[in-house]
């Protein structure tokens, strides 16, 4: 009995840390399609951003923000412990003395849960992106990523007073992204558009990206890693129960994206008479999104139509926020923050366990704090060292101004 509680305890940990290692590679799909999808001349400023604020993420989790998430809030608002690291692996006898009970290494945990604050960080990167100053983008992520997202993850996964209330978010499409999404908005606000997106009467001036394929690549990373996304959020896989468990959500998250771009895909045809591209990428990202609040209880047919409806809704959230000079490069707020609610709202539907008076309540505190939070610190960085570049500078470039280097010196206009 020994023997096997010690072997599906390494297999838990093992399966823990790969998935952890799939979402980091989640990373790497956020630079993609974000350095795709704005001008030639930002592109390094993008990346720089991409990379720094996964590792600024890793840093302030670790020094307080896995506390405040995890550290003990029971029903609660404010957690027990604000500072420290309260990583802790069990030993071989507390392992055996849990007769199961304890089933994964703490780190692996910590590992896990990391890269999913670097997820919602990324998302505010995109949505600034063209305009923003480096360093003010830092300084937030600093803030962001130790006390803002692991607050309102403590609220839930942590065992407060959402979870009390009986808010239901398997792996975060409210958790996670819309959080994400609701602290771009409040920078978006703040910021303002980027020079020559909207005109007079309301027009709005198309600015593509430099580099679709990279885009599109984009997109495939971060469709693969959101199996580690989903499946890792099973939390094991040691038994017969829980490995169906995970193959469900495997399937079930993949028929999501698929019906969320088909479902864009054809949405853009019947408005442009085009099948555009980025709408068709971000349709497959908007479906990933909305699967992710429960992507074990519905059907795989049940998963396709959820990730379609958010393919739909993405297409006319992207145009109505450009109605309304919201400038979001890359679509972020509409993938994460108007879907993530889908994803919310759909629980109910499948889950019995939920309630839609209960999501509701839970997306609007998620909302209310991120947004309310990200404005003040946003407006504190305004104040303090300024979030915009110039005229000047926006006009060059960001790649020069903030780096002092261009991702395509022999191609880049002058």
């Amino acid at each position: 009995m020994e023997d096997i509680i010690q072997v599906k305890y390494a297999l838990d940990t093992f399966y823990f840390l790969v998935m952890g290692a799939f979402v980091m590679w989640m990373a790497a799909g956020f630079a993609m399609l974000e350095a795709g999808l704005v001008r030639a001349k930002n592109t390094t400023e993008i990346l720089t951003k991409n990379i720094a604020l996964f590792a600024v993420a890793c840093t302030m989790y670790l020094l307080c923000g896995y506390t405040i998430m995890y550290g003990g809030s029971e029903g609660g608002i404010l957690p027990d412990a604000w500072f420290g690291n309260s990583i802790a692996d069990a030993s071989v006898e507390e392992v055996l003395a849990s007769n199961g009970d304890t089933y994964y290494s703490g780190s692996s945990d910590f590992f896990f849960q990391v890269v999913f604050v670097a997820t919602a960080m990324s998302i505010v990167s995109g949505a600034v992106a063209e305009r923003m100053k480096l360093w003010a983008f830092l300084a937030f992520a600093v803030v962001m990523t130790g006390v803002i997202y692991p607050l309102q993850g403590s609220w839930s996964w942590g065992g407060g007073f959402l979870s009390e209330a009986g808010f239901s978010d398997f792996a975060g499409s409210g958790i996670v992204h819309m959080c994400g999404a609701s602290a771009a908005l409040a920078g978006v606000l703040m910021l303002g558009a980027r020079k020559g997106k909207y005109g007079e009467n309301g027009h709005v001036n198309a600015i593509p990206g430099a580099n679709l394929p990279m885009a599109t690549l984009g997109t495939f990373i971060l469709w693969m890693g959101w199996f580690g996304f989903n499946g890792g959020s099973e939390l094991m896989v040691s038994n017969i129960e829980e490995a169906n468990a995970t193959a469900q959500v495997f399937v079930n998250t993949n028929a999501a994206a698929s019906g969320g771009l088909i479902a864009a895909l054809i949405v853009a045809r019947l408005l442009f008479g085009k099948a555009d591209l980025t709408m068709v990428l971000n349709g497959a990202l908007a479906g990933l999104v909305a699967i992710t609040a429960d992507p074990l209880s519905p059907d795989p047919v049940v998963s396709t139509l959820i990730g379609a409806v958010g393919g739909v809704l993405v297409v006319f959230a992207i145009l109505g926020l450009d109605k309304l000079k919201i400038d979001d490069p890359v679509g972020a707020i509409s993938v994460h923050g108007v879907v993530g609610l889908w994803g919310v709202m759909a629980v109910p539907f499948n889950n019995s366990d939920a309630t839609f008076g209960n999501q509701i309540y839970g997306a609007f505190v998620i909302f209310a704090w991120t947004f309310v939070a990200s404005l003040v610190v946003w407006a504190i960085l305004k104040a303090v060292m300024g979030i915009r570049v110039s005229d000047e500078e926006e006009y060059e470039g960001v790649d020069l101004s903030e780096c002092g280097m261009e991702a395509y010196p022999e191609f880049t206009n002058k």
